[in-house]
């Protein structure tokens, strides 16, 4: 693999593995660095890339919340077991509504709307939300603190808020956070939620493209997606850190008008150049 091309997957990586769980949209950033960074391979391997990539991502929350996510751990009580048990059943129903739309809409999806314009319109559209619902919730105490204050019902609902993420630029964890928090669910408790929801889906998507892909790989390619994932774990798990350390003293206002900036300096460039 040549040197460029080995610096162009560090560099998807490092983008994959911030923008995933920070909800400024992990797939618009990374169509928007694919528009200056032009990969040296075919259109249908970065087509894949884009997607399988996040598999690197998605093991940091498996390493990270391993043990919490783990009902057979010696260490936890019948009662604990339980709760752990509780959550992935929550978690299976969240994913329910954007697994069937994936699925049926997968195609359609890539050919329309993975463009810049959409990128760009989701970005600003969702910064704007961002701030208006957290000016709408400020003073008010969440109803949601826990995981066994969490329901069925609104683990559903949230589901139904992670389906709006299928369209790029919209950000899976920012779609998901926005509903919980308009549900009552706290900040902390909105992020975990979405970080496991992130689990099945990520992999899903992941299988899904590479069966469409096959499994017929070049070495350049194998080392390309290889390199990305391992950048993107790394990363991920300081981006994951990060974000739960940040919302404890902060909302998320700021990130609302970074996607407003960011979306604005997109159309701005695409428009002139």
């Amino acid at each position: 693999m040549g040197l460029i091309e080995f610096l162009k997957a560090i560099i998807l990586g490092l983008v994959e593995g911030i923008t995933e769980w920070l909800p400024i949209s992990s797939t618009g950033h990374m169509i928007l660095v694919d528009e200056f960074i032009e990969m040296d391979v075919s259109e249908a391997f970065m087509e894949m890339f884009l997607v399988v990539i996040q598999l690197g991502a998605i093991m940091a929350v498996v390493v990270e919340y391993f043990h919490k996510l783990n009902p057979f751990a010696p260490s936890k009580s019948l009662q604990e077991k339980k709760d752990t048990m509780s959550i992935w059943y929550k978690v299976v129903v969240g994913v329910i509504p954007a697994g069937i739309m994936g699925v049926l809409f997968d195609d359609w999806l890539n050919e329309h709307l993975y463009n810049y314009i959409t990128v760009s319109i989701m970005l600003i559209v969702y910064g704007i939300l961002f701030i208006v619902i957290e000016n709408y919730n400020k003073g008010k105490s969440a109803k949601i603190d826990s995981f066994q204050e969490l329901s069925y019902a609104t683990a559903l609902m949230i589901g139904l808020f992670q389906v709006l993420s299928l369209i790029p630029g919209t950000s899976r964890s920012g779609a998901t956070i926005l509903g919980a928090i308009l549900l009552g669910s706290s900040r902390f408790i909105a992020a975990e939620f979405s970080f496991f929801l992130s689990i099945p889906v990520m992999f899903g998507a992941s299988a899904l493209k590479l069966v469409k892909f096959g499994f017929e790989f070049t070495g350049q390619e194998i080392a390309i997606l290889l390199t990305g994932m391992i950048v993107a774990f790394v990363t991920s798990i300081l981006a994951i850190r990060f974000l739960l350390k940040y919302i404890k003293k902060n909302d998320f206002k700021a990130f609302g008008w970074y996607r407003i900036i960011l979306g604005v300096l997109v159309i701005a460039y695409f428009l002139f150049t």
